[in-house]
């Protein structure tokens, strides 16, 4: 299983949110480039949200994305605020090797699917949900789709992974949820990413075995060093 260290971005710094809620921000770096070009070298990826975006629904961190493509080379992977084809292409166009679709795929799937087949590889789609059900907007919004069927609906084509995110344990440390992620990568048809929760070592140790768990995405415990880089890198194993 592949470990992808997380910055998420906000007022051009480095923080995490609990549950996805923008009034619980903990500020980690106002140097989010610094921390990509200490993980150079040392992961094969990096996750990135555009919190602004997701919120605001349009990229607005581009610059600061560019200098962290710069900063840690390839095996960038962006999300938020992605919702039309200009979006998507721009960030490919900084460098950007994955991009993250979430709102899109509910609002404008037909879109998503010509993205996929277009550029084959670097489409990773992004299921946030709460009991189950995708949210959007940055996870402002309920909708009443369910997870699975969503990933269903897209498991035919070229795309590179499902980032899973059980919200209500994101950024909280408790650990993933391991049932929901084994049943969508076991049921989904599509590989999956496992974010959210992650606070340990033994967290990362019961995710590896599942099979179609591709990769998990670590944030605020290697922020916080809870665990070195290394120290996940081997647990993954």
């Amino acid at each position: 299983m592949e470990l992808i260290p997380a910055i998420d971005l906000l007022a051009g710094q480095a923080v995490r949110l609990r549950q996805g809620r923008y009034d619980a921000v903990t500020v980690y770096s106002d140097d989010p480039a610094g921390l990509a070009a200490l993980w150079r070298g040392r992961a094969s990826r990096l996750h990135v949200v555009d919190l602004e975006g997701a919120r605001a629904g349009q990229a607005v961190q581009r610059d600061l994305v560019q200098r962290l493509v710069s900063a840690f080379g390839p095996g960038v992977e962006v999300g938020g605020g992605v919702r039309n084809r200009a979006a998507f292409e721009s960030y490919l166009a900084l460098g950007v090797e994955r991009v993250v679709l979430g709102t899109m795929a509910l609002r404008s799937p037909e879109l998503v699917g010509e993205l996929a087949e277009t550029h084959p590889g670097r489409v990773v789609l992004a299921v946030d949900a709460r009991a189950g059900r995708v949210a959007t907007e940055g996870w402002l919004e309920q909708s009443t789709t369910l997870a699975i069927d969503l990933v269903r609906a897209f498991a035919h084509l070229p795309i590179a992974a499902v980032l899973y995110t059980d919200i209500e344990r994101d950024g909280m440390e408790t650990g993933p949820n391991i049932e929901q992620t084994a049943a969508l990568a076991r049921d989904g048809g599509l590989p999956v990413i496992a974010s959210g929760g992650v606070g340990t070592l033994e967290h990362l140790r019961a995710l590896a075995p599942c099979p179609g768990v591709a990769a998990a995405i670590v944030g605020r415990a290697l922020h916080e060093g809870r665990f070195s880089l290394e120290a996940a890198l081997e647990a993954c194993k």
